[in-house]
């Protein structure tokens, strides 16, 4: 786990000047006591104190005295073999090529000294390290400063073959410091930081056999919530499995030198993936990119087109499982399914089954948002096309598939929030959308030829114009008989939320909306139907009655009603 943690400095006189603190000899066996976060410390500790176990030519290696006293002569000797193995791998490849890929560290830092500090201290579970941005700061600012260019990783992973990609991961960290805050004055999102991170071990050749490697683990690591969201960064496993493969990917098929002039560019996040895209001569942007990334993840194959797969031949096997969903395989069915989703956050649902006739999707996200709706249709010879499914500015679009069970095998979405660019910071709040797919049955079997079948479709539209027509004026008639009566509403008892269909709570809802006034809900439609037109107008309600706005009429906004 990487700790990046944002820091307040306080400016005193107008100017702050950094003064060199320098450090006196170093010797091996020396002890210091460091700061550390207590979050990450196996039993709390806000602080420990460390032997210099080794010198390097780059960075000097403590370790843990609590920990060290109570391992055995072997394992004394293990973990010293180990941290000497790891202070030549820093020394020959880690150093070296990480600063000339992504720039240098602020050298000399804070301290004085050209080296920096490596502490391995007793971690909690599964923690590998973390960089804390607050030693770049003068005590007298920060009082937990350890005042060195420093990172911390976990004593018990020492041995660990994962070891030195680690180590690597946490010198980007530093990297990054000194490149984007220090020399451009800016913080990079953590997102971008911990996915230039990720990249190192395979930068550095670490992951060429992939049995045992980072990369293996951080496969597994996706597998286990693929739809976590790649900007809205909560520091899990999960999460480094989501960067991890979409650098790879990004890697694949733009190069390294995106990742490289991503960290160089004066601009952070998803801006700056675009302004190296730009200066490195490609057309396609960010949002292009994560598109056809989440369509690679579903089919990973070539020979859907270029960008659909990954090269990297050991990901040659990586495919989404997406969520399945049944139709009826006779008669008339419909599915309705409500979700809720994050920016920049893949979904895969697969619709398979039902009767003979025309299967209707449609989809509808929630229009404060921009969703990209890529989507696979498979035919019964095992050819499918990808296509994107058009939407409205109310994020709504359809699908009309005619006969879908005797034509085709499946048809696969992928919907996921493509609007925010930057400000990925904090808690990032979540979005609705709604799609419901049915089937409805021909009205003739058998035997028409295509002038027939032309003249039966044409025949439905018209009947389908008809209804639609009819619809509305009933629905129409329905608004104004209730618009005239005394609401038999008295007061919201239960929550209601988008998705909701065919509800009498939902019409008492929208009546009270409607009584609002048109600032509201300036449609006032009674139906019954919680989606999006409701949703916002709640919002706008609770935007009146300062609630957060989530479009959900959950017990705070019942209370706002119920008192009026």
């Amino acid at each position: 786990m990487i700790l990046k943690r944002r820091t307040t400095i306080f400016f005193v006189s107008g100017l702050f000047f950094f003064l060199p603190i320098f450090v006196g000899a170093q010797t091996p066996g020396s002890e210091v006591v460091f700061s550390i976060e207590p979050s990450y410390d196996y039993s709390g500790r806000q602080a420990v104190t460390a032997f210099l176990q080794q010198i390097g030519q780059n960075a000097y290696f403590y370790i843990d005295n609590d920990y060290y006293r109570t391992q055995s002569p072997g394992q004394k000797t293990e973990i010293s073999d180990a941290i000497n193995n790891l202070s030549r791998e820093f020394d020959s490849v880690i150093y070296p090529k990480l600063r000339e890929f992504y720039g240098s560290e602020k050298k000399p830092g804070i301290d004085g000294d050209d080296k920096i500090t490596v502490l391995l201290f007793n971690m909690k579970g599964e923690a590998a390290g973390y960089f804390n941005p607050a030693d770049e700061y003068p005590k007298i600012q920060l009082p937990k400063s350890n005042e060195r260019e420093m990172i911390y990783l976990n004593v018990a992973q020492a041995t660990s073959s994962w070891a030195k990609g680690f180590l690597a991961h946490e010198f980007v960290h530093l990297i990054t410091f000194n490149q984007k805050d220090v020399i451009l004055g800016i913080s990079e999102e953590t997102w971008l930081n911990e996915t230039r991170a990720e990249y190192a071990p395979a930068l550095l050749g670490y992951n060429d056999s992939y049995e045992g490697s980072i990369l293996q683990k951080r496969v597994s690591d996706f597998l286990q919530n693929p739809s976590n969201s790649l900007t809205n960064w909560q520091n899990k496993k999960s999460g480094y499995g989501v960067i991890n493969l979409f650098s790879q990917y990004l890697v694949d098929h733009y190069g390294e030198k995106i990742m490289s002039g991503s960290m160089k560019s004066p601009k952070i996040g998803i801006a700056s993936i675009n302004d190296a895209l730009e200066k490195n001569g490609f057309q396609d942007d960010f949002k292009l990119i994560f598109t056809r990334w989440t369509i690679a993840l579903l089919v990973n194959d070539c020979s859907f087109g270029e960008k659909y797969c990954y090269i990297n031949l050991d990901l040659k096997s990586l495919r989404v499982t997406p969520a399945v969903n049944f139709l009826p395989v006779t008669g008339e069915s419909s599915l309705q399914v409500f979700n809720a989703t994050f920016d920049w956050s893949g979904n895969w649902f697969k619709i398979i089954g039902g009767g003979k006739g025309t299967l209707t999707f449609d989809f509808d996200g929630d229009d404060s948002v921009s969703f990209g709706v890529p989507y696979l249709l498979c035919d019964t010879s095992g050819k499918c096309q990808i296509q994107i499914l058009s939407l409205d500015n109310l994020q709504k679009g359809e699908i009309l598939i005619p006969d879908f069970s005797s034509k085709y095998t499946s048809l696969i979405f992928v919907p996921s929030i493509q609007s925010k660019m930057s400000g990925f910071e904090g808690t990032e709040p979540t979005y609705t959308f709604f799609w419901k797919v049915s089937i409805s049955s021909n009205q003739q079997e058998g035997g028409g030829g295509a002038e027939e079948n032309s003249g039966q479709i044409a025949s439905l539209l018209a009947q389908i114009d008809q209804l639609k027509k009819q619809i509305a004026a009933l629905q129409a008639q329905i608004s104004s008989l209730v618009a005239g009566q005394s609401t038999t509403c008295l007061s919201f008892q239960a929550d209601l939320y988008f998705g909701m269909t065919d509800n009498a709570d939902v019409r008492c809802l929208q009546q009270f909306l409607k009584n609002q006034g048109n600032a509201i809900y300036p449609q006032g439609l009674i139906t019954g139907n919680f989606f999006s037109l409701t949703q916002a107008a709640v919002k706008r309600y609770q935007a009146q009655k300062g609630i957060i706005q989530t479009g959900y009429f959950g017990p705070l906004t019942r209370a706002a009603a119920n008192a009026q």
